[in-house]
């Protein structure tokens, strides 16, 4: 049977963290509701990751499985356009994702980055997910091209606030820790999960902050020339 494709394009979410699916959902809602997202989620990457301490071959395999299912899928609005991963401690993996498929690729945080360093001044970055700051700051360094001056913030506490249903602790600690930065001209939320915390960060700080799923969305319509 040969579907019939409507205007709308299909976007894959894959998602590490159960925590991130609704971010993505409500950036998508409020900044493209005419896509047809779907997601795809396993949170044992997360658990994994953190045990090995180290993405390995086996986990990279893992990631590549997820995006040839995510691109093979087809529906009424036709095959996946792109994919957009959510989890930001996996760079390596996604970009085996990347050079596999011909389609767009996203890495979470590829389109808050570039953003961040086009408005330029000092940059910093704040994660709940400890193992994502190395890559992180690694991966906008190398994205900069040149000496980039990256103040790297892990908020203890938040993510298992958050897990635990207590998302104003989780946003009152990400505000505490962004208060005590100095010298910063932009912060990047690094993770999707930490978007919610946005607007108390801005009460707390006056800092210009750019979210991963808002950043993302506006990177994957420029990947499709949506």
């Amino acid at each position: 049977m040969t579907l019939i494709s409507d205007t709308a394009p299909r976007i894959a979410l894959i998602h590490a963290l159960e925590e991130s699916v609704l971010p993505a959902r409500a950036a998508f809602a409020a900044h493209w509701p005419e896509a047809k997202a779907f997601d795809l989620l396993d949170t044992s990457l997360a658990t994994d990751l953190a045990a090995r301490g180290r993405l390995d071959e086996a986990m990279t395999e893992r990631f590549l499985t997820l995006g040839r299912y995510a691109a093979a899928t087809e529906a009424t609005s036709g095959p996946a356009r792109a994919i957009l991963f959510t989890c930001s401690a996996f760079g390596p993996a996604i970009d085996e994702v990347k050079r596999a498929l011909p389609i767009p690729v996203l890495r979470p945080n590829e389109s808050a980055f570039a953003e961040a360093l086009a408005l330029g001044g000092r940059i910093g970055l704040m994660v709940t997910f400890a193992p994502s700051l190395p890559s992180l700051t690694q991966e906008i360094r190398e994205m900069a091209g040149g000496p980039v001056e990256v103040t790297g913030v892990m908020v203890e506490g938040a993510l298992a606030a958050l897990k635990g249903g207590d998302g104003a602790t989780h946003d009152r600690l990400a505000a505490k820790a962004a208060a005590k930065l100095s010298g910063i001209d932009t912060l990047i939320l690094g993770q999707f999960s930490l978007a919610r915390a946005r607007p108390a960060i801005e009460a707390a700080t006056g800092l210009r902050v750019v979210t991963t799923p808002e950043a993302a969305i506006r990177g994957l319509k420029r990947a499709i020339g949506a």
